[in-house]
């Protein structure tokens, strides 16, 4: 059975739970993920071979060619078509063949437990001149689904490299969506070479992804692994994932999301954020990261913020994570600017509050092991570093805070005297003074 636990911050005082004095003994009230029960009756169907009354819907069957030049769009859609309104149905992608797909949307909702059994590979036009400029920047779109499993050991392939050297971000598809889904589980897939963002869950809940390997070059811009948005009760396990951006990044209105046993590199690292942009309000909370390895990154564990924006960022737990040459392991940024021009300052930020990294060790390229760089009128509050051993490829090893306040517990390297301090801008284990216009300039 397919069980986790997730953490929820429940403290009884009448004041708001951004002010409330957090302790890591709280962490101890735990929350069960929502759609256990469900996914584990789902999966119970999942070897259709041996399903009673089985009905399989292959490709082929309606005129797919595989040939990995045909556009085999129509095929697939009619076979869709078929396979969603059939009970006890099988949408088969044959293994040992090449099919060209166009953007493609898949919608339900369909009749429960359909399995889209993904045994060969499917690839995008690699010319962009073969899309269509004014459609929607997703591939293969799988909506309004329930109660459905996506597996097989084929291959996904985006076909991205020609945009990648044409542009960092204009017209580009991401890969694979979910969205406005529920109770779906993805696993044994691999997906590579998105010219965007690889697999992409939006607007969902309850979605599990199993043993699933997300590549491409460490230089390919903004192809992130996954990306959640807007979902809640969320899954990601036993995954490796090595791209060009964030191996798994999180955006608003996501909550209860837990990732285990992952293996991140190259790339930039798992990030929260970002978040506030334009001056917006926005969310993430309940967030868990156990078990994970992280390889020649650029970022570590990542929350990061727009200044303007307004919302909160809590309860989250980084946990038993090895870092290998990480450039920067643990980061805090609430000034945050992904832009060509420098962005104005503001006083408004997203809280950032209510958050443990507990057991992170390994090595970092930078001297800044850890980087704390908080917002003067919207503090970060209640951050915990339990046994963290960061020990710096150039040298000594040093933590730098700037309106942070927590707390330190058992072994913390370099020390981070600076987050109990109420010292605005302070280093551990420093030897120059610098600012947050100076760090920030450096990521």
């Amino acid at each position: 059975m397919v069980s986790f636990i997730f953490v929820v911050v429940l403290i009884a005082t009448p004041h708001s739970v951004a002010d409330n004095i957090f302790m890591p003994s709280e962490f101890e009230e735990e929350l069960s993920v929502i759609g256990d029960n469900e996914v584990e009756q789902l999966l119970e169907s999942s070897n259709w071979l041996s399903r009673r009354k089985t009905s399989v819907v292959s490709v082929d069957s309606f005129g797919a060619v595989g040939d990995g030049t045909t556009d085999d769009t129509q095929a697939f859609l009619s076979a869709w078509n078929r396979a969603c309104t059939t009970h006890k149905s099988v949408f088969l992608v044959p293994k040992g063949r090449s099919y060209l797909v166009k953007p493609a949307r898949f919608v339900g909702p369909c009749v429960d437990k359909l399995i889209i059994q993904i045994n060969g590979t499917i690839v995008a036009p690699d010319e962009p001149s073969d899309w269509d400029q004014k459609s929607p920047n997703n591939w293969l779109v799988f909506s309004k689904l329930n109660k459905t499993i996506i597996q097989g050991g084929g291959v996904i392939d985006g076909s991205g490299s020609k945009w990648w050297a044409a542009s960092c971000k204009k017209n580009k598809e991401n890969a694979i969506t979910i969205d406005s889904s529920s109770v779906v589980v993805v696993e044994d897939l691999t997906i590579k070479n998105s010219q965007q963002i690889h697999f992409q869950i939006y607007r969902s809940k309850t979605i599990r992804v199993f043993r699933v390997q997300i590549s491409a070059p460490g230089d390919s811009p903004n192809t992130d692994g996954i990306h959640i948005a807007e979902s809640t009760d969320i899954v990601v396990q036993n995954t490796k994932i090595g791209t060009g951006d964030d191996c798994i990044s999180i955006v608003n209105g996501s909550s209860i999301i837990k990732m285990k046993h992952i293996y991140c590199g190259p790339g930039h690292g798992i990030s929260i954020g970002s978040l506030g942009k334009d001056n917006s309000k926005e969310m993430v909370t309940a967030v868990v990261l156990d078990t994970a390895v992280l390889k020649n990154t650029t970022n570590g564990l990542r929350i990061k913020t727009w200044q303007g924006g307004s919302g909160y960022v809590r309860s989250v737990r980084f946990e038993n994570v090895r870092m290998n040459e990480v450039e920067n392991p643990i980061i805090i940024d609430q000034f945050y600017c992904d832009s060509p021009d420098s962005c104005q300052n503001q006083t408004a930020a997203v809280k950032i509050s209510q958050v443990i990294y507990r057991n992170i060790t390994g090595t970092t390229t930078s001297e800044k092991a850890i980087q704390l760089a908080c917002s003067d009128t919207v503090p970060c509050s209640n951050i915990i570093l339990s046994n963290v051993n960061l020990q710096s490829k150039e040298g000594t090893a040093e933590t730098y805070c700037n309106s942070a306040t927590g707390s330190n517990e058992g072994i913390v390297n370099p020390s981070a005297d600076c987050l109990d301090s109420s010292n605005k801008d302070s280093y551990s284990d420093m030897t120059t003074d610098s600012n947050v216009e100076d760090l920030h300039a450096e990521l």
